[in-house]
């Protein structure tokens, strides 16, 4: 954790973006580190725990980041959360809460509200394609799936 309050100051103090900064770590070694870049990189997903997590996984040559933990400062918001769920990781260890994030400006609760509204309720709506576009895009999806050298994930 302590790594991931170093990263988060420089994220900090280079102006790169917020206060989170993120360590993935194995068997005690750190396998990816990463800070907020969303200003630096101009990318609204540059969070501290995404950079972490694909250093990880470019480190480690795999998506699975299987029986590893990942340090981060903040409470990771759904974005993040749902990136961690995907890379497998174990275990979660953050230092400040969701409401202390939105104490200082980081407010996700609105996101979690629209994730909990049906689909068609939300503030940017999502809408189903015509038919014939969901059967063509199946087929390629039972396309994937059929294949025998697929890698699942």
């Amino acid at each position: 954790m302590r790594r991931a309050i170093e990263l988060a100051k420089r994220g900090v103090e280079a102006g790169d973006g917020g206060p989170f900064g993120c360590v993935v770590v194995r068997d005690g070694a750190i396998l990816g580190e990463g800070w907020n870049r969303v200003v630096a990189s101009n990318d609204p997903t540059a969070h501290g725990e995404i950079n972490a997590i694909r250093a990880a996984c470019a480190a480690e040559g795999t998506f699975s980041l299987a029986g590893a933990d990942i340090f981060t400062t903040g409470e990771p918001c759904p974005m993040c959360l749902a990136a961690i769920h995907w890379a497998r990781i174990d275990r979660i260890v953050y230092a400040f809460t969701h409401a202390d994030a939105a104490a200082i400006g980081f407010d996700d609760s609105a996101i979690m509200e629209q994730l909990r509204l049906p689909a068609e309720q939300r503030a940017t709506p999502s809408l189903a394609a015509p038919p014939e576009l969901r059967i063509a895009a199946l087929e390629i999806a039972r396309a994937w799936f059929a294949r025998p050298d697929r890698v699942q994930y």
